[in-house]
């Protein structure tokens, strides 16, 4: 492929001095070979296709980060020309020098720092990495929400969440390399695991053989650094994951919800909802309807608070 002639303006994104841009993108082949003259995080959320740069040829599929400097020539293109039937779609973080100069101050880590100071001269080449517990995900989701349906303190919010991304890029670029994996580690990637696998039949008997651990030292774990057994973290996940469900598909009944969190006993669903919220899914319901309560904003404080 040639070199990129086509430069993209930060100009033509930025806006309300924000430095800081996120959308969401079905890639095509109307766009040719091209750099910019800002950074640029795409992460992969859908489909398959190919990544190019001047240098390289990379596979694109779900799950995969790149990291675009300035003046890095690339485009993305799915795999078949035929992209309504099997869409690449992209996020994309876009953001200034100037962003991370107005950041350096707020940071206290002194790697981060220096990571920050790195990227912003240029130090930094292209990369890409895969994200294996869906934080990444995670983040570029909050991100696109934030941006795209604002609310008061949104500046403020997408700033926090840039920076999450940040330190997260960083732990998976040089932590993995400096540090060998901990059982703390070790627990995180646990308590990842069951906030994307909550509607499964999840046991501690399960978790143990999966990661290897005693069931004794898995609870006391559980006790340790969620303050809760691992059943009523479990139960608390399900739950908050229901609040979000039973706004999003308001005609929904109440057993289908309970179904798709992981309940088979609507009974035990009740039981258990009203003991953590404090009121009956259907009320619960009733009432964020009624003050126009939005899931965005749900999912916002469940990724506050992931574990109740």
């Amino acid at each position: 492929m040639n070199s990129a002639e086509h430069m993209l303006k930060g100009e033509a994104f930025f806006q309300k001095n924000l430095l800081l841009y996120v959308n969401r993108a079905t890639e095509t082949y109307q766009l040719p070979l091209h750099s910019h003259d800002f950074i640029e995080l795409a992460f992969v959320a859908e489909g398959k296709g190919f990544h190019y740069t001047e240098q390289e040829v990379q596979k694109a599929c779900r799950g995969q980060l790149y990291f675009i400097p300035v003046g890095v020539s690339h485009v993305f293109r799915p795999s078949s020309p035929h992209s309504l039937k099997e869409p690449l779609v992209v996020y994309n973080c876009l953001f200034t020098t100037a962003l991370l100069d107005d950041l350096a101050s707020v940071i206290p880590d002194a790697p981060i720092a220096a990571y920050l100071e790195q990227i912003k001269n240029q130090q930094v080449p292209a990369f890409s990495m895969t994200d294996q517990n869906g934080s990444i995900e995670n983040l570029f989701l909050s991100l696109h929400r934030e941006y795209n349906l604002p609310q008061t303190g949104s500046g403020s919010y997408l700033l926090t969440l840039f920076i999450q991304l940040v330190v997260t890029l960083y732990r998976l670029q040089h932590d993995e390399l400096h540090f060998p994996v901990t059982r703390p580690t070790q627990f995180l990637q646990i308590l990842h695991y069951i906030q994307q696998e909550y509607a499964q039949d999840l046991t501690l008997s399960h978790l143990a053989r999966t990661f290897d651990w005693s069931e004794r030292h898995l609870q006391r774990l559980f006790k340790t650094h969620t303050g809760q057994t691992f059943h009523h973290f479990l139960q608390n996940v399900r739950i908050q994951k229901s609040c979000v469900l039973l706004i999003q598909q308001l005609h929904s009944p109440i057993p289908l919800i309970a179904e798709q969190v992981g309940y088979h006993d609507t009974k035990t669903f009740n039981l258990v909802f009203k003991r953590i919220i404090g009121k009956p899914p259907g009320g619960y319901r009733q009432e964020a309807a009624s003050t126009g309560a939005q899931p965005q904003a749900i999912e916002a404080a469940i990724d506050a608070n992931p574990s109740g």
